[in-house]
């Protein structure tokens, strides 16, 4: 099951408990990045661009639900769509 990333206007609801807020999430992510090793060996990230990002499963934290997580609109999403056009 994929389930769609928040975005302007949407957020994640569990349909079984209602939470808006916490949520384990596993996600695939292929990124290039740029590494910078310092003289003793240790790596430090500099840089980093996400290529491909892939949302495996959604777990919502207070009730367990790992198929009851939707994208749903955010309640105020009409209004500051209508306030955009005025």
């Amino acid at each position: 099951m994929s389930i769609e990333a928040p975005a302007e206007g949407r957020r994640w609801r569990c349909a079984q408990c209602g939470n808006l807020t916490r949520f384990d999430v596993v996600r695939t992510v292929r990124s290039r990045d740029y590494v910078h090793l310092d003289l003793a060996g240790e790596p430090r990230v500099e840089e980093s661009r996400v290529l491909e990002e892939a949302i495996e499963q959604v777990r919502c934290r207070w009730c367990g639900a790992d198929d009851a997580v939707q994208a749903v609109d955010r309640p105020d999403a009409g209004a500051a769509e209508s306030g955009a056009e005025g």
